[in-house]
């Protein structure tokens, strides 16, 4: 089994905020997550660059896992149409934290994601580095 394998859960188990509804699924770092497009998982993985993208058609705001942009293998999208379900600005507020988001994996523009509408598609940890 790969080292990344042992560690998501323990990196769920550490993430996961008191509250947040993960949905059942495979966890996985942002590395492996490629192997699991088309499916719904938890990823998980560092938010090394974050960006909201206002000028961008449909003003998605993108938080890059496991390498900042655009080395990054994995993307979380939120539309701005659901960036008022957060209540706060997630390219500021989830910025070096180690976070876990529930969705479908999918291939998008060469680059996988994983596009997020609320809160409870995401939980996240209080470590900063």
């Amino acid at each position: 089994m790969k080292p990344a394998a042992l560690l998501c859960p323990l990196l769920l188990a550490l993430v996961a905020s008191p509250g947040a509804t993960l949905a059942a699924g495979p966890q996985v770092m942002a590395a492996d997550a490629k192997h699991f497009t088309g499916k719904t998982a938890t990823v998980c993985g560092k938010v090394e660059s974050a960006k909201f993208a206002q000028n961008a058609e449909g003003e998605p705001t993108f938080l890059h896992l496991g390498a900042a942009f655009p080395r990054h293998p994995f993307q979380v999208r939120i539309n701005g149409s659901d960036r008022g379900n957060f209540g706060f600005a997630p390219e500021e507020a989830l910025a070096g934290e180690l976070i876990c988001a529930t969705g479908r994996v999918v291939a998008k523009s060469g680059r996988t994601e994983m596009l997020i509408k609320s809160p409870g598609d995401l939980a996240r940890g209080v470590m900063k580095g």
